[in-house]
């Protein structure tokens, strides 16, 4: 238990279930185990974030479940408080029917969705239909060789991804191999039950477990920016209300600090429910994709008219401030060393598994969306970048200089997605002697790795929440497919980015 507590702090999510796993085996007194305030799940859900949960906002269910089953084996000494909470039992448990989508697994993920079964199961409620759908979920999501995925699917996530970096790298006709169809159908229009978000976001997958969140929504807009621009203009028409949704959504979920949380904004007791460095970045990449798509020196701000007519309403107001915002927090969070830390993505490698690299990378490119190339923080997060790069050109979240450092059984592969996102960053700042031999010595380092097929084999970067590891078939691919398609563009091999004008006839 000890190193449970070390291992997550004050954060409950992971802590209590696995004690309750524990528990369940007789491993465990029942007294050990967290208890959880199951009984402020009955408060109304916009009142949660004010309520100083032990769990992250996104974890509910398991509040609800775990917190029963510990209280059905261990009940409160106090009486009066030991009746009201009894008494709320049902009520709560009503709380996580709702939440639960029609596949049964909460959030599509198999972690949470079995610490909800085995809680109920545990303390005798067998026959509860949460426990009916959640266990045809994960017998549903049983690989093969016996084991589960953290997740369903990051279905819109990875297609947001390629369709990124083929737009990144100045590919035509984009729209033939992402469907920009899909991408809007994936588009949240309700208000959805799990963490009460307003229409307009998008989440990781198109499943009906999916929540929306920062980090899937900006990638959708970015994407959308893009893959417009080769649709015709009834098309553009449809996409450009789903982006002005999308704006919007993104927009009412910045936290006061300028940065993005994940799901909720103003949970910030616990870390994964804060603003992250890699979230902010991709929101104001978003966001500034979106405010070159429709602006023309000739076209009143407050205005976009349609050539056939009709009217769509400006972009949402505030888009400047918010930007000017999101560039504030990400200034404010550049360690002393010049680097940023992302919130979900990390290394088990590194120094405390963190992953600078992918939060410096991603940042870079932030500010080079917003124009700010020589902004004060850029040249420091660039030049740590080259001091990061290892001997043989590669980069890793983790030093490789010193002869001890070099010593480490690292894996062949490990690395693909680093040096990938480095190169992509840098490929905005190679135009000096020093940058540009740090860029030429990782481009040939990627070259060789892509031609041995090392990129087809992927690393545990991906942080699912509570530290959960995971890696993605898909990252290595895509990352080293934005890096060579920037390169070839800056050498003339490909076109160069558009610069959206066929967004403009969308305005009057």
């Amino acid at each position: 238990m000890e190193g449970l507590r070390t291992r997550y702090g004050t954060d409950r999510t992971f802590v209590a279930p696995i004690a309750t796993n524990l528990a369940l085996a007789g491993l465990i007194d029942w007294r050990q185990v967290p208890p959880l305030p199951f009984e402020l799940a009955a408060f109304p859900q916009g009142l949660y974030r004010f309520l100083r949960l032990p769990v992250v906002s996104y974890a509910i269910p398991a509040l609800v479940a775990v917190g029963q089953v510990r209280f059905h084996f261990a009940p409160t000494a106090v009486p009066p408080w030991r009746m009201a909470r009894r008494a709320v039992r049902d009520s709560t448990l009503g709380v996580v029917r709702k939440m639960q989508p029609e596949s049964g697994g909460f959030l599509e993920a198999v972690p949470l969705t079995a610490f909800v079964v085995m809680s109920l199961c545990g303390m005798g409620r067998t026959e509860d239909v949460i426990v009916a759908r959640g266990v045809e979920f994960l017998l549903r999501l049983q690989r093969d060789g016996g084991a589960w995925p953290v997740d369903s699917d990051l279905a819109v996530w990875t297609t947001t991804l390629a369709a990124n970096a083929l737009l990144a790298s100045g590919v035509s006709q984009v729209s033939r191999l992402v469907s920009w169809e899909w991408l809007l159908a994936s588009q949240h229009r309700e208000r959805h039950p799990f963490t009460g978000a307003a229409p307009g976001g998008w989440a990781w997958t198109d499943l009906p477990g999916g929540v929306p969140d920062a980090d899937d929504t900006a990638g959708a807009l970015l994407a959308l920016a893009g893959i417009g621009e080769e649709a015709s203009h009834a098309r553009r028409t449809e996409i450009f209300q789903a982006a002005r949704h999308g704006l919007q959504w993104l927009l009412d979920l910045q936290n006061r600090d300028g940065g993005w949380p994940t799901f909720c904004r103003g949970w910030g007791r616990l870390p994964f429910d804060r603003s992250g460095v890699d979230l902010t970045a991709h929101a104001v990449r978003a966001l500034m994709a979106w405010k070159k798509a429709v602006s023309r020196t000739d076209i009143p701000a407050s205005s976009a008219e349609l050539d056939c007519g009709s009217t769509i309403q400006q972009l949402p107001r505030g888009m400047e401030r918010a930007i000017a915002r999101g560039l504030a927090f990400l200034r404010k969070r550049q360690r002393g060393d010049g680097s940023w830390l992302p919130l979900w993505f990390g290394n088990e490698w590194a120094e405390n598994e963190e992953n600078p690299i992918y939060g410096t990378a991603r940042t870079i490119l932030a500010f080079s969306a917003a124009g700010l190339n020589m902004d004060p923080c850029v040249p420091r997060a660039v030049e740590w970048l080259k001091r990061r790069q290892s001997p043989d050109g590669t980069w890793h979240a983790f030093s490789l200089h010193t002869p001890q450092e070099q010593d480490q059984d690292v894996p062949p592969c490990h690395g693909i997605e680093e040096t990938a996102l480095a190169l992509s960053a840098l490929s905005e700042y190679c135009d000096g002697p020093d940058e540009s031999r740090a860029y030429d010595r990782g481009l040939a380092a990627l070259a060789s790795a892509v031609r041995e097929g090392r990129h087809r084999t992927a690393s545990p970067i991906g942080l699912y929440f509570a530290r959960l590891w995971y890696y993605e078939r898909m990252y290595p691919i895509v990352f080293a497919l934005e890096a060579v398609g920037r390169a070839l563009r800056r050498r003339g091999i490909l076109p160069p980015l558009p610069d959206h004008d066929r967004w403009s006839d969308l305005s009057a």
